[in-house]
């Protein structure tokens, strides 16, 4: 087992430094397009919660207060 740990690690250490130093992409990808994906994805995730909130018609029952009423006390039948 051991072995095999350790052969993981370096193919896996390996496929690192083959995918950092080949890489074809930029370096400069968050910093170019970082802020409008996280404008574009927190956009989409409020249309989306205003949907299901508003278009649903789903009954969300989010406090019992004043609701749940509690049952008469009966005493111990012995």
């Amino acid at each position: 087992m051991y072995r095999f740990a350790k052969a993981a690690v370096n193919a896996t250490g390996q496929a690192v430094r083959q995918v950092r130093h080949g890489s074809t992409t930029s370096q400069d990808f968050h910093s170019k397009y970082g802020t409008g994906l996280m404008i574009g994805g927190a956009v989409f995730c409020t249309a989306v919660w205003s949907y299901v909130l508003t278009q649903t018609g789903i009954t969300w029952n989010l406090s019992p207060v004043g609701k749940v009423m509690p049952k008469e006390w009966r005493e111990a039948e012995e």
